[in-house]
């Protein structure tokens, strides 16, 4: 299939010829929503920590005694029905939330992603995008001759220095190589560019 490309000016350039498998593939929306999911899971930390009932800094005394009292039964003021006391299943601290994605899932996955970008017209394909300094300025001005509106990822086959620095304070921008890209950026970014280059990276990889 056939890709427009524009240069930095934001002018059309010589189409680009692209792989069907990457950028032509049916929409497979439940795959995606896995591989997402997994994405997501697998960037958790798992650390959060709770303590249960023996591990709460209170007396195992019994709070008042067993009748006579009116009020329900207690054993001691940990009790998980407390207020401060201990949870049932408390979090230890050292869950693992990972979710295995196969290499073929995820290739046809990515690729799903890529092709209903291009069917909803939210992938351009630019010659190539470089500053000359690290100044945010210098990209900024690049960005906004590409005429797209809104927040954009640009993807790129390689990063230099001066790229890199100049995007940082640039907060409706993000720039990644290739091998960086990742599901969820594709998905949340309404406006995806992509560098010639890289769009040969990612037929190396996907298709």
């Amino acid at each position: 299939m056939e890709l427009k490309v524009i240069n930095d000016q934001g002018a059309s350039s010589a189409n680009l010829n692209a792989s069907n498998e990457v950028f032509g593939r049916g929409y497979n929306e439940d795959l995606v929503h896995q591989l997402v999911t997994a994405y997501q899971a697998n960037a958790r930390s798992g650390n959060s920590k709770q303590k249960s009932r023996c591990e709460i800094a209170k007396s195992t005394r019994k709070p008042f005694a067993q009748k006579g009292t009116g009020r329900a039964r207690a054993g001691m003021a940990s009790s998980p029905l407390w207020r401060g006391g201990g949870k049932i299943f408390p979090n230890t601290g050292e869950e693992n939330y990972s979710q295995k994605v196969n290499r073929k899932m995820y290739r046809a996955g990515f690729a799903a992603i890529l092709s209903k970008l291009v069917a909803e017209n939210r992938l351009t394909v630019i010659e190539d995008i470089t500053v000359d300094a690290p100044k945010t300025k210098l990209l900024a001005d690049k960005v906004k001759g590409f005429g797209i509106a809104g927040r954009i990822l640009v993807i790129t086959d390689t990063m230099d220095e001066n790229l890199y620095l100049s995007s940082r304070n640039l907060p409706n921008v993000l720039v990644l190589e290739a091998h960086q890209a990742d599901p969820v950026s594709l998905v949340r970014f309404p406006n995806i560019v992509v560098t010639r280059a890289a769009v040969a990276k990612f037929e190396e990889m996907f298709a």
